[in-house]
């Protein structure tokens, strides 16, 4: 099984003319999973673009072993494909070069709707459809950002029920929520603490 570490040191986000946080770190191995805390605007979906690499700190770097899969309020899904067919696009492009998929497969209830375009899709089947393509990714860190905003109770349980698995398995995974998450060894990191 491919290793898994996720490290960030000294990261300060500026966004703008605004300083959004500054000083901030950690360190997470394989089992961990990390819940990033703090009121809208401080800078948890920030946070988690520069941990995936898509956004540039102001300060300070990351380093990770093994691969990283953002799900974030955009489901990376093309709205024009039916949801099937955009699911396996991410599958091919995923697995290109990987061998095996022992990562475990969360069931995220899409079975009747793999016809039906993704634009027609309700804002909790979009959700439900962006962790499923995350879970499928073979990806050992996960950057789960609102993973359980649209969901009903079920479906949140489902989805706390995948990151476990995910975990159990060596995997990591860091979550921004406002939602209180039912997961076992869960540590927090508020923002708060690392404002300029």
């Amino acid at each position: 099984m491919q290793p898994a570490r996720l490290a960030a040191y000294d990261l300060a986000c500026r966004r703008g003319d605004r300083l959004l946080f500054r000083g901030l770190g950690f360190e997470l191995h394989q089992g961990d999973v990390l819940q990033l805390a703090g009121p809208n605007g401080i800078g948890k979906s920030s946070l988690m673009r520069i941990l995936a690499g898509l956004l540039r700190p102001y300060n300070g770097h990351v380093e990770h072993d093994g691969t990283r899969a953002l799900a974030d309020e955009r489901p990376a899904l093309d709205p024009h494909q039916p949801l099937g067919e955009a699911l396996a696009f991410w599958r091919q492009i995923d697995r290109a070069g990987q061998s095996g998929g022992d990562e475990a497969r969360a069931d995220f209830g899409l079975e009747d709707l793999l016809d039906v375009p993704v634009r027609y899709l309700s804002t909790g089947q979009r959700k439900r459809a962006a962790l499923a393509r995350l879970a499928a990714s073979g990806a050992r860190i996960w950057l789960l950002d609102e993973p359980l905003n649209g969901l009903d109770t079920h479906w949140g349980a489902s989805t706390q029920a995948a990151i476990e698995a995910h975990r159990a398995l060596g995997g990591i995974a860091v979550i921004a929520s406002h939602q209180p998450l039912q997961l076992q060894s869960l540590r927090m990191l508020s923002l708060l603490e690392h404002l300029p």
